[in-house]
């Protein structure tokens, strides 16, 4: 049974205590010379980890900080303890390697690095020699992004046994060469390009892995174990101005179980959800990807959020937050994704 804790809490309590929770970083590169959309910039990446510092917020290994994170009580009254932060990169790609390391190393960070497995070796990926080696020190976990970073959505068209013997290739070969190379089985996954539904969420939930994907904000214990949200910090997310409020946010206390599936049936897609009796809707701020603010409509407690304008991308994003009280955001994304549109 894949680890689910007080999923189904109540939200109608009283009081609304800004618990501390797991926020995750998610990076690609760590260069001046990759794609800038992939990218985060050596001296911003430098400077990030400076804010960490200065903040005081502990960095912990994924695998842990998740479990306790989705643990937490708040029958206790709450806990202002500040959160915690995890350290993640996807793809293994060289610049992990040889710039990102050496800094996380000097400041007693651990981190994770997911590994599609068939790209070792290739330009711009590290080696298994390189993954052998970060894996030996403490701090560090190799774990599984696919075999082949291939879009594991159902495509539109394919079987549902064509669906089922892909995804199952993908996910267990890429752990077997895991634990073949490295001798590592991590329960953890990031999903290629931040992709899934509701039928491969329940492949990670068979495997008792937790999955991660590419949609904002921290996790709590609202959150569900096969869809958390990790903050993107390329350059164009991760900008020192905009970081605090990320690093300090607290878990939208929605189940993330209530929320829909991420596969758009409609276009512009329609996100609905309770809102908790101690918030104000008027309060409430949602986003849409391309498209700004957007209108919120709230009847008997539960809110509707829907873009004005139909999209064209492939994936896109509402991101909606509330105040939490000392300065600090509730935060909720809920990513969409059109498996209709050009994969990338």
């Amino acid at each position: 049974m894949v680890r689910r804790t007080l999923l189904s809490f109540a939200l109608s309590f009283v009081a609304l205590p800004a618990l501390a929770d797991l926020v995750v970083l998610q990076y690609h590169h760590v260069s001046d010379s990759t794609p800038s959309s992939t990218s985060t910039s050596v001296s911003l990446f430098d400077a990030q980890m400076d804010m960490i510092a200065d903040l005081k917020l502990e960095v912990v290994p994924l695998q842990a900080g998740t479990e306790q994170a989705l643990a937490r009580a708040e029958a206790d009254g709450g806990n202002d303890e500040p959160n915690q932060l995890a350290i993640t990169f996807d793809d293994a790609y060289d610049s992990v390697y040889a710039t990102a390391a050496p800094i996380l190393s000097s400041m007693d960070y651990p981190y994770t690095v997911f590994v599609n497995t068939e790209a070792v070796g290739r330009h711009g990926y590290m080696t298994w020699e390189q993954l052998a080696e970060l894996e030996q020190r403490d701090g560090v976990t190799i774990a599984n992004h696919s075999a082949d970073h291939g879009h594991l959505a159902r495509k539109p068209g394919e079987t549902a046994e064509q669906w089922n013997s892909r995804i199952d290739r993908s996910l267990d070969a890429a752990q077997a060469t895991l634990a073949e190379k490295l001798g590592t089985e991590a329960p953890l996954f990031a999903y290629p390009y931040g992709e899934f539904d509701a039928a491969l969420e329940a492949k990670l939930a068979e495997r008792d892995w937790y999955g991660y994907g590419q949609q904002s904000g921290p996790i709590g214990e609202s959150s569900s174990a096969t869809r958390l949200p990790r903050f993107p910090m390329a350059n164009a997310y991760g900008q020192l101005n905009g970081l605090p409020d990320k690093l300090q946010s607290k878990a939208f206390p929605v189940s993330a179980e209530e929320l829909p599936d991420g596969v758009m049936t409609n276009n512009p897609p329609v996100l609905t959800f309770a809102l908790p009796s101690s918030m104000k809707a008027s309060r409430l701020t949602c986003f849409a990807s391309g498209q700004g603010r957007i209108d919120i409509n709230v009847e008997d407690g539960e809110v509707r959020v829907q873009a004005p304008d139909a999209f064209n991308s492939r994936r896109l994003r509402y991101n909606c937050t509330h105040p939490a009280g000392g300065g600090q955001f509730y935060w909720l994304s809920h990513q969409w994704l059109d498996p209709h549109q050009p994969e990338d």
